[in-house]
């Protein structure tokens, strides 16, 4: 068994697809046949095959509204090699991933029920179907696992899956016989929160250790894009290949713990799945927003709020300063872009005061004692800026955005002050017309016409 999750979302597709076609059967779908020679030449024995899997296609619009058919499809798609399965099957091949893993479905629940009319799940059937899969797509392969403690982060569900291998696993749900340490921390209430990445490892692929660390470190870049929080893995990770012993692995500095953690509700779940296949897929490799990224994450491992004042405005000036510090327009331009019009001025006096305690803290000075919560907020401006920049809700020239917004706010101003001004003199016209219009009809002044 190289890939649980594989053969359980297989296997409960498989049993909810046996009941929806052995419904359909029993109430008058006709499964086609055909006629097939067996025997010697001269003697040939006639019987009939079902049709199996063109009764499956047929009905592949009623399986795809199970509920298990979708984490089936998901599970096949992370797979590689569904193109030699399939040519295994005697099936072409789509172009389009999706499309090869609902191809592989179809003939997998093909093979499953092969030259069969009942649509009765035999165990040995669905064996045999799942280690053909599995022989194909591990072919030189084996299943990698690591699993590392997240701290910093509580969720309801015991499993949340991410996509691409990995998923946030409840300690106490965790099927595999993990080492103790791993699942609690000694004396502990709760369980460890794991985050899980599977891969198959092919001979020559980076080692486990290396590409474990890439993508958590990935996965905590999005959860601190995802929300304020004190995200950090334990300083022990696991590892294991195929059905090997677990080993441990020291994974260094990755996080900063304190004793707050955030709660994820499973109304938030889709929410946070998206956001963080969203953020892996859409990280920069270089540039002013990569550079300010790691600023931000610096930042955020710091144990003091102090000292990350000063790695918070280096990311925001090189996102919105490009002028240096001596320009003064950093809180002008994080107040356009934060603050509502109403809010701006107050929020660019915060920022301003805010870098004004720089300084002092470099020097060691006493300064606000305000200045966590100024801090978090300016960390929370960043994360805004940061965050919807990598979503594509903003451009990442976001110095030009905020000069646009703020030169549009001058001609507002302008055209406000204008219009008062005219209005003004409009009615100081009025008012001289009136006068006049009042003093050529005076009481008791008559005038005569000349004869």
């Amino acid at each position: 068994m190289r890939n649980r999750q594989l053969q359980a979302a297989l296997a409960a597709f498989a049993e909810e697809a046996a009941w929806q076609l052995a419904s359909d059967a029993s109430e008058g779908a006709e499964v086609p046949f055909e006629v097939v020679a067996s025997g010697r030449r001269d003697s040939p024995l006639y019987c009939y095959r079902p049709l199996t899997a063109d009764f499956i296609t047929q009905r592949v619009s009623l399986l795809g509204r199970l509920p298990t058919y979708l984490p089936a499809l998901g599970a096949l798609a992370e797979c590689g090699g569904l193109e030699a399965y399939l040519e295994s099957r005697g099936e072409p091949a789509p172009r389009d991933g999706r499309e090869r893993a609902e191809a592989s479905l179809r003939a997998f629940l093909g093979r499953v029920f092969e030259d069969s009319s009942d649509f009765v799940l035999s165990k040995d059937r669905l064996q045999r179907a799942l280690h053909e899969l599995e022989a194909t797509l591990y072919n030189g392969r084996a299943e990698t696992v690591v699993i590392a403690p997240l701290l910093g982060l509580e969720v309801a569900s015991a499993e949340i899956p991410l996509g691409d291998g990995l998923a946030l696993v409840r300690g106490d749900a965790f099927p595999e016989d993990a080492p103790p340490e791993a699942l609690w921390t000694p004396g502990a209430a709760h369980p460890h929160l794991l985050a899980v990445l599977r891969w198959e490892a092919a001979p020559g692929d980076a080692s486990p250790v290396a590409h474990a660390r890439v993508r958590l470190r990935r996965l905590l870049t999005a959860l601190r894009l995802f929300e304020a929080g004190s995200f950090a893995f334990g300083p022990l990770a696991w590892t294991r290949t195929g059905g090997g012993v677990w080993q441990p692995f020291a994974l260094g500095t990755l996080g900063h713990r304190t004793s707050a953690s955030l709660q994820v509700v499973p109304e938030q779940e889709d929410e946070l799945r998206a956001f963080c296949s969203l953020i892996s897929r859409r990280l920069p490799r270089s540039g002013e927003v990569t550079w300010a990224l790691r600023r931000f994450e610096m930042g955020c491992e710091r144990p003091v709020p102090a000292e990350a004042l000063s790695d918070h405005l280096l990311a925001l000036r090189a996102l919105l300063e490009p002028e240096g510090p001596g320009s003064g327009r950093l809180s002008g331009r994080v107040a356009a872009l934060c603050a509502s019009e109403e809010d701006r001025a107050a929020l660019a006096q915060r920022v301003a005061h805010t870098a004004a305690l720089e300084r002092p803290v470099i020097a060691g000075l006493a300064v606000d004692p305000a200045i966590d919560a100024l801090v978090a907020e300016l960390a929370g401006h960043l994360r805004a800026l940061l965050r919807d920049v990598l979503c594509g809700h903003l451009d990442a020239d976001l110095r030009s955005l905020a000069d646009e917004i703020l030169a549009e706010a001058v001609r507002a101003a302008r055209e406000e002050a204008d219009a008062e001004a005219r209005a003004e003199a409009e009615a100081a016209a009025a008012a001289a017309a009136e006068r006049a219009r009042r003093e050529s009809y005076e009481p008791g002044f008559v005038r005569f016409a000349e004869p």
